[in-house]
């Protein structure tokens, strides 16, 4: 019975490619714990101008990865345990994931009134701004 499809039928049922994650140092993971080595300032690509701030990040598995640092202001320095998950900055080259704040020695930013589960602040703390 299998000799008897086309070759056009034959390309319906083929083996799909898999898509390229960029987070792939996450392997699969949600969210990975690591240590900060460095932190710096990074600048955008061509249309944007400013100056984020990211870590370079040894994962749990001894490899490395650049993390965008979201919001005004951190506490992180250098030997600090971080949260990292997927989907960095897109005007950033080479940064493929962002720390998680509220978690670890990340604070959260209590400024935030809106999208408050990125920047880890608690419901207490939504009329104190």
């Amino acid at each position: 019975m299998c000799s008897l499809i086309t070759f056009n039928q034959c390309m319906l049922y083929r083996a799909k490619k898999k898509q390229k994650s960029f987070a792939r140092m996450l392997d699969v993971c949600p969210q990975k714990k690591g240590i900060v080595k460095k932190i710096r300032i990074q600048t955008p690509r061509k249309p944007n101008s400013a100056r984020r701030q990211v870590a370079k990040i040894i994962l749990s598995w001894k490899k490395y990865t650049v993390s965008y640092i979201p919001g005004k202001g951190h506490t992180l320095k250098k030997h600090s345990r971080v949260l990292v998950r997927g989907g960095g900055a897109r005007d950033l080259p080479g940064v493929y994931s962002a720390c998680i704040r509220g978690v670890f020695d990340l604070k959260g930013c209590y400024y935030k009134t809106k999208r408050r589960s990125i920047y880890g602040v608690p419901v207490q703390y939504i009329g104190m701004v």
